[in-house]
């Protein structure tokens, strides 16, 4: 009895207003709810029962997909369509319009950092996947237009390879790109990871590596996370050390390419390669 005694002593007094001691830290969402949906809530079939109103979405989203192509079709659809594997059985438009307006659009998006992307409301380890599995498609889509092909000679798909798969990293990336005689590309390497404004390169390996190859030229690429793809002065400092390496085997460095957001910057072309 007397722990009851104590249990009645511990409760507060009968009309007293009383509220839970820390807040919840989950957020109520109606997703039917018209302010939070993507609009539309609850809408009539033709039977005449309500149904959320994306009842159908998908498989009318994926009929326009396959009959009329992606051109007509905006980013967040696509995007949508992406997550429907990930995501089941609801509305995935705000989530998609959420992920373009944090990371800019559709690269990067695929592009960005698990991290980041997990701090996004809605984001659930499987998107993480599927967006990593589509990055993973587009890489290898984009690397056999140039793999064992001469690239000298079509450039500007060597450049948007090397956009493809650089350009929206947050961090910098030193990649090397091994020719043979005949300038087709035998090898495609990422050399060196570095951080947001610097990559360590050791000039020794890559000529090692060229060597090992049997590799005539080389072509060096890197990312400036910034978006700005002027060279450094340790960018220069960098590639002038590598040059004299190379020049000591007789290895040829048919260019330097720094990779920007929207711009690529070619030491030749800035006259910083003899």
């Amino acid at each position: 009895m007397s722990g009851l005694a104590d249990l009645d002593a511990r409760l507060p007094p009968i009309g007293t207003e009383t509220r839970p001691a820390t807040e919840p830290r989950y957020q109520h969402n109606d997703r039917l709810n018209r302010d939070v949906a993507a609009g539309g809530g609850l809408v009539a079939g033709d039977d005449g029962a309500l149904r959320p109103h994306y009842w159908g979405h998908r498989e009318r989203l994926r009929q326009r997909f396959l009959s009329g192509g992606h051109e007509a079709m905006p980013e967040y659809e696509l995007l949508e369509m992406l997550l429907f594997d990930a995501i089941p059985r609801i509305d995935v438009k705000p989530l998609a319009k959420r992920l373009l307006a944090t990371f800019g659009d559709l690269n990067g998006v695929i592009a960005a950092p698990e991290a980041r992307l997990m701090r996004v409301e809605g984001v659930v380890p499987k998107v993480f996947y599927q967006l990593r599995l589509a990055q993973a498609f587009a890489h290898r889509m984009a690397r056999a237009k140039v793999l064992q092909r001469p690239v000298l000679s079509s450039w500007d798909t060597l450049m948007e390879y090397c956009k493809t798969v650089m350009a929206h990293r947050e961090t910098e990336q030193f990649r090397v790109l091994y020719l043979d005689r005949k300038n087709t590309l035998v090898a495609d390497e990422a050399q060196a990871e570095g951080t947001v404004d610097h990559v360590p390169v050791y000039p020794r390996e890559i000529v090692k590596r060229a060597l090992e190859l049997n590799a005539s030229a080389v072509i060096l690429v890197h990312n400036h996370p910034s978006g700005d793809p002027t060279p450094s002065n340790e960018d220069i400092v960098m590639t002038d050390r590598i040059s004299d390496s190379c020049r000591a085997v007789g290895i040829t460095i048919h260019d330097h390419v720094v990779i920007g957001k929207e711009e690529d910057a070619s030491f030749r072309q800035m006259g910083y390669l003899a």
